[in-house]
């Protein structure tokens, strides 16, 4: 199948070279000329175990290429992956320029068919607003489908995450749109939970916010552990036998930080918010994880 990413960062081309690899034909596109051109010659702009090996690899035999045109990646692929970034804003939100610049471009240059696919990590309810912008941007009438489907890549993990997922989750309004996702997932073999787009659009959030919640948990037990004479390691490994806990992310620490949990929970927060749930749990969550540093220096 024929397949266009919109977005050569960290999830975008990670998704690429990965559906490359299962025998996809791929185009990525970015807007950097200076990061194409490194791309191209098969080096990538930041470090992912495997990946450099997978994109010198497929720019071989072909099956991935690179190209800063928009145009160009919606008339040859039926199947649009929009990967840009989704930054915070100060209040938390999600700033979704770059999805509504993509998605203008998108339907200007659409001739017929396409499946546009929010692969960003995005706000609940942006599947509706992406479906209205290219619906408002269209020059004539051209059927489309609109989906979600989020990724849960690690960093220093992402192509083993991508290759052999604990789940795919795609969020579709049309069977014909469900039927090309399962299509282009099907050499995973992994498990597909098919949903609505709003659903999927919050598996994303409610799992990043989840797994925080349990390191700042962890990290609440050790402030206990350390006012009363506990070993809070030892405590974890007793908790996190517990099949129904697991033992991941029960390592007690400085807290998170990274590219996404603080990210996903402020915008997660937001969302709830907005939508008139004051969700008083994940604002622990965030608490704690800032208190922990002071905690820890």
């Amino acid at each position: 199948m024929k397949i266009t990413i919109i977005g050569s960062g960290h999830v975008g081309l990670v998704t690429g070279a990965c559906f490359a690899e299962t025998g996809h034909q791929v185009l990525c596109v970015d807007n950097d000329t200076e990061k194409l051109e490194f791309l191209r010659k098969g080096k990538i702009p930041f470090y992912e175990p495997g990946l450099e090996r997978l994109v010198r690899k497929h720019l071989k035999t072909g099956r991935l290429s690179f190209t800063s045109s928009v145009r160009e990646g919606v008339a040859k692929s039926g199947v649009l992956f929009i990967a840009v970034g989704t930054p915070s804003r100060p209040n938390g939100e999600a700033d979704l320029s770059y999805v509504e610049s993509v998605s203008r471009e998108i339907a200007r240059a659409m001739r017929s068919y396409r499946l546009i696919v929010e692969k960003s990590t995005v706000p609940v309810e942006t599947g509706e607003w992406v479906q209205r912008t290219i619906h408002h941007s269209l020059r004539r009438k051209i059927p489309f489908d609109v989906a979600s489907n989020p990724e849960f890549l690690r960093e220093g993990q992402a192509v083993q995450d991508f290759m052999h997922p604990d789940r795919v989750v795609i969020g579709v309004e049309s069977k014909k749109a469900e039927r090309l996702l399962l299509e282009v997932y099907r050499p995973l073999k992994a498990p597909v939970v098919v949903t609505d787009i709003k659903s999927a659009e919050i598996i994303k959030h409610a799992s990043n916010s989840f797994l925080s919640m349990k390191i700042s948990f962890i990290n609440a037990i050790a402030t206990l552990s350390e006012k009363v004479g506990a070993d809070v390691v030892k405590i974890a490994e007793g908790v996190g036998l517990d099949r129904r806990i697991g033992k991941n992310f029960l390592n007690a620490g400085v807290g998170f930080g990274g590219s996404c949990f603080s990210k996903d929970l402020s915008a997660f927060i937001n969302i709830a918010t907005k939508a008139g749930v004051d969700f008083q749990l994940l604002k622990e969550v965030q608490r704690v994880n800032k208190r922990q540093r002071e905690q820890v220096v």
